[in-house]
């Protein structure tokens, strides 16, 4: 059943919201798969808004031509990019989505059926990359891996978080001290205060978000390993924009288009 304004005008029952810096090449992809999604659920109103996180290229464009409502945000970093979102979005229901993840239309719906219906405060899902690139150890086990570990520590991977509005205010969003791994310290955040009004926190594993494996492209084995072992053993790193360049670096638009036509 949908929501009905006074004058039985549709209310957003829910808002998703994408942070995307220079995304041009996999945001229409993106858009595509939320759009087959929602379709699929015409009696709950969603809106999608992408952030314009100072992009370069033609992000902006590409959202609006696939009928996102589109905001801007000048400072590039991506914590800040989602809490701009989510203070503009309508919805009761706040769904962050990576830029390069594509989302099935059966978890969209399995999560507005947790959110509306079983109590459930928050949560992420388990993710698979769209190729491994080759790479056994970084394109196959760390995905499988961070998604058992995602299990069962209840952290939500920044590709793919969910949870009401009003849990979202309380728990102050995403930390806008941080340059990477603000989603696990949201997801943390969030679990205290779901546990505290009696919700759950889920990690759902019917159906895992598809995400983009660019990086194994655009990084070294080397340059991988480094950037999960600085962050590990020296948390404070991720303050630090310069040592967060995993998060933050994109090649020119040549190979971006490469990297995405060899996906």
């Amino acid at each position: 059943m949908g929501s009905q304004g006074k004058e039985g005008v549709s209310l957003v029952v829910f808002s998703i919201v994408i942070p995307a810096f220079n995304e041009e090449n996999y945001l229409g992809n993106t858009l595509d798969s939320l759009r087959s999604g929602m379709s699929e659920i015409p009696d709950l109103k969603g809106e999608i808004i992408v952030v314009d996180n100072n992009s370069s290229d033609k992000t902006a464009e590409v959202a609006n031509s696939k009928g996102a409502r589109v905001v801007f945000e000048p400072i590039n970093q991506i914590s800040k990019a989602r809490n701009t979102g989510a203070k503009l979005a309508k919805g009761e229901y706040l769904i962050f989505i990576d830029a390069d993840t594509q989302v099935s239309p059966e978890l969209l719906g399995l999560v507005l059926k947790k959110l509306k219906y079983y109590n459930c405060g928050g949560g992420g899902s388990t993710l698979v990359f769209d190729s491994n690139r080759n790479q056994i150890f970084f394109g196959s086990f760390l995905p499988k891996f961070w998604s058992l570990i995602s299990i069962v520590l209840r952290l939500a991977a920044g590709s793919f978080i969910f949870c009401r509005k009003e849990l979202f205010v309380e728990s102050g969003g995403f930390s806008e001290k941080l340059f990477a791994g603000e989603e696990l310290l949201f997801s943390q955040n969030l679990k205290k205060i779901c546990k505290k009004k009696g919700s759950s926190f889920e990690i759902l594993r019917e159906y895992p978000v598809v995400t983009s494996s660019r990086k194994l492209l655009w990084f070294s084995p080397f340059q991988i390993f480094l950037s999960i072992l600085i962050p590990t053993l020296f948390p404070l790193a991720l303050k630090s924009k310069s040592l967060c360049g995993f998060w933050y670096r994109r090649p020119n638009h040549k190979e971006n288009k490469n990297d995405h036509s060899n996906g």
